[in-house]
């Protein structure tokens, strides 16, 4: 059973996630190796007071078998090179053609989408963009295609088998539930029983408010992970993110301040108290995680689409954009990759920041469950979060060196 750890989050969890990335090394396919035949002897030919000969009778049958055993070895050499890019599969052993996984554009692709959040139970309403009365579906047809490689393409049955008795665990915000629900709407496609699938989640949201000054009803403590990390310790993959708090509307401007140790630090800024959140969050990676049994992701910013720099003004497209409109840069991504150099846990960094920047179509807009409060933050399902996870699995299938399926 695939668990949800929790999908509420604490001040003091929101103030972790990281990740640093390592590129989806796939192995090329076996190489046809084509075997020259032994080269052949020949014994000097008597010399015979005649005009002609063995030797020069035997000239042009050297020139024919030196011909043919050329042919072949250049057929040789064209499998080897050529047949993988037959097959659809990239050769990943050069270096200058690895295969970057996030470094790539989004394609048309009608195979998309891969469930109906109408059908799955645990996507929430205000995500169901179509269910809310979207009437376009091009932002559905989108798939993400690497430059010098492809995606396995999402099979099901694949992996729930590779995640059969896994523990995984999503820590985060509301993106991070988005990607959880996303992924099991994904893995109900292939269950029978819907039933079968149920959510297990006893957790309520707590705030603690302690004696600060006046203007500070709640703090965001840097310096401590939340008490829950302790039922962390010993998923099977953990799953990080964070960012989407870290902004002064949702922090100053609503009494949240920041806290290390007994002192309420009033002065210190965003970026700063993200970084130290961060360190924190390494530290306590590197003292509890066990890496022979859990892989760590972090999933870094996902960019949000308000229009003039305002929460009000959400202009949703119908297409992709073809620029990024300088979202696909963030300092919060940044100090991820900064941090996670210095761990000794190896960490995967799912960077979907410049990728997401693209996609000012997908987001929920004024087709949620509240369409009077329009929402340029998240996005619909099924859509965006579907991707990051064919990103994330694709990783996992490298990880437990399991055969993925290609495009055809």
């Amino acid at each position: 059973m695939v668990n949800n750890f929790s999908r509420s989050t604490s001040f003091n969890r929101r103030a972790l996630n990281v990740e640093t990335p390592r590129l989806l090394s796939i192995t090329s396919p076996r190489a046809l190796n084509v075997l020259s035949p032994k080269p052949l002897g020949f014994a000097s030919p008597r010399v015979v007071h005649q005009r002609f000969g063995w030797t020069s009778r035997l000239f042009p049958v050297l020139i024919l078998i030196g011909a043919i055993i050329s042919f072949f070895l250049i057929l040789g050499r064209g499998y080897v090179y050529v047949l993988p890019s037959l097959n659809g599969v990239s050769k990943f052993n050069d270096t200058s053609n690895a295969c970057e996984i996030l470094d790539g554009s989004w394609i048309r692709d009608d195979n998309y989408p891969l469930y109906n959040a109408s059908e799955c139970p645990f996507a929430e309403q205000g995500f169901n963009c179509l269910g809310n009365g979207r009437q376009d579906k091009d932002y559905l047809k989108w798939r993400w295609k690497p430059k010098n490689c492809d995606l396995p393409r999402f099979n099901v049955h694949n992996v729930l088998e590779m995640l059969r008795d896994k523990r995984i665990v999503f820590v985060g915000d509301s993106m991070s539930r988005t990607q959880w629900e996303s992924l099991i709407c994904l893995l109900m496609s292939g269950v029978e029983d819907k039933k079968s699938v149920y959510e297990v989640n006893g957790n309520k949201i707590t705030k603690r408010i302690r004696h600060a000054p006046k203007r500070v009803r709640s703090t965001l403590k840097l310096d401590k992970l939340d008490d829950i990390s302790n039922e962390w310790i010993n998923a099977d993959v953990l799953i990080f993110n964070s960012g989407q708090w870290w902004v002064p509307g949702k922090l100053f401007e609503t009494g949240c301040y920041f806290q290390v140790g007994n002192t309420v630090k009033l002065g210190m800024s965003i970026p700063a108290a993200f970084r130290m959140a961060l360190e924190t969050w390494a530290s306590w990676v590197d003292d509890m995680i066990d890496t022979n049994r859990t892989l760590v992701f972090f999933r870094t910013f996902e960019p949000s689409h308000w229009s003039k720099n305002s929460r009000r003004f959400c202009n949703v497209t119908q297409l992709p954009l073809s620029e990024t409109e300088g979202r696909d840069q963030s300092t919060f991504s940044e100090a991820i990759f900064e941090v996670i150099k210095n761990m000794t846990v190896p960490i995967t960094v799912l960077h979907v920041t410049a990728m997401s920047s693209f996609r000012r179509d997908a987001h929920v807009g004024r087709w949620s469950d509240n369409p009077s409060i329009p929402d340029c933050s998240h996005w619909c399902l099924p859509g965006v979060p579907d991707v990051w996870n064919e990103i994330f699995l694709s990783y996992l299938l490298e990880a437990y060196k399991l055969p993925a399926v290609r495009l055809e």
